[in-house]
């Protein structure tokens, strides 16, 4: 993890302060990642507490202190605004359904997360794992239905474009797996017990452009439609651009609002299943009513391909006769796949393949 000066500034007090007054810190805590390393076990517990309380309370919590420096963000900040300004025609020779491994661009409402609604008012460009050194391409999920290389728009066209992305990548990669020992002690487990879970895992990342969505038709055509993610998720969002919302214990939207210097992490349906709902899998959407283009970049980490999502292997005391299994036991790349050719269904259906 990097001790670099730009990456261990806490959040401004002015931001931190109105969560607090608002009560959304109370439900989406800020936790604060630096010590993680420490050799130190209480300053080591008590960051996996806070990451405990925070996934099983509201299933979203903030991190600061997380490593990944500004201009490595900033960095691919700046390639997603360079390739959502292409032309149409231009993106769309990348488009998603000429891939079978669900990499490339996806054209504004060629989604539709929530079935109610009628169209997500976003576009992406999703990719996966590849070596920006050698060239290699490895998808993670290397026995499963992601295998397969990444498209790219072409250097001479946007230069430096991949180099910038597949930085933020790895960093965001390296990121998930510094947090899976912190997930373990959180759930009383051994630090290295996902270890040899995560040897391949599935870490999907997308480039997200959110225009600014200034006249509301009706409340189906949003930036993304409420829906829960398949796996856990280390977001980062635009600074002063408030769109993700998210749906709370009473059945509340509220914002999550960005704090500076800091990445949203969401918990997901893997841990929901695996702890038997235990951990919470939230549900939230988003809505760019800024007046101004919104960009966010998720990176979506999920575990090697074969891995049994059982609620009994991680935390057999979530599952007991008072308190059945709720879920059948499924791979975590059956799960993923189901997952994203859900996803994927209306915009394949529009594009007529």
């Amino acid at each position: 993890m990097s001790n670099s000066p730009d990456v261990l500034n806490k959040p401004k007090p002015s931001v931190i302060e109105k969560m607090r007054a608002e009560g959304t810190l109370d439900e989406i805590p800020v936790i604060d990642l630096r010590g993680a390393c420490s050799q130190d076990a209480v300053i080591k517990r008590d960051i996996a507490d806070k990451i405990r309380d925070a996934s099983i309370n509201s299933g979203f919590f903030y991190i600061t202190g997380h490593g990944i420096l500004d201009s490595t963000i900033s960095g691919a900040f700046t390639a997603a605004q360079n390739f959502f300004a292409l032309s149409e025609s231009t993106k769309l020779e990348l488009d998603i359904h000429k891939s079978k491994n669900f990499k490339g661009y996806t054209a504004l409402l060629g989604e539709n997360t929530n079935p109610e609604n009628r169209g997500d008012l976003h576009e992406g460009f999703d990719l996966g794992w590849e070596d920006p050194s050698s060239g290699t391409v490895r998808s993670l999920f290397e026995d499963g239905f992601m295998a397969g290389e990444n498209v790219w728009p072409d250097d001479e066209l946007l230069p430096g474009f991949r180099r910038a992305v597949l930085e933020y990548y790895h960093a965001a990669v390296r990121l998930g797996q510094y947090l899976f020992p912190l997930f373990a002690l959180a759930l009383d487990l051994p630090e290295d017990f996902f270890a040899d879970k995560i040897t391949k895992p599935a870490a999907i990342m997308r480039l997200l452009y959110y225009p600014p969505q200034t006249c509301i038709v009706d409340d189906r055509t949003i930036g993304i439609g409420a829906h829960t993610e398949y796996c856990f998720t280390i977001l980062w969002q635009q600074d002063d651009i408030s769109a993700l919302q998210v749906l709370n214990a009473a059945g509340r939207w509220i914002t999550a609002v960005p704090v500076p210097s800091s990445l949203v992490v969401n918990l997901g349906d893997q841990f929901a299943r695996w702890t038997n709902d235990v951990f919470r899998s939230t549900v939230h959407r988003a809505i760019n009513r800024s007046g101004v283009s919104r960009y966010s970049i998720p990176l979506f980490f999920g575990t090697d391909y074969n891995v049994p999502l059982e609620a009994t292997q991680v935390l057999p005391s979530c599952v007991s006769d008072d308190f059945p299994a709720k879920y059948e036991v499924v791979t975590a790349g059956d799960y993923v796949r189901s997952r994203l050719e859900a996803t994927y269904y209306h915009s394949a259906e529009g594009a007529g393949v």
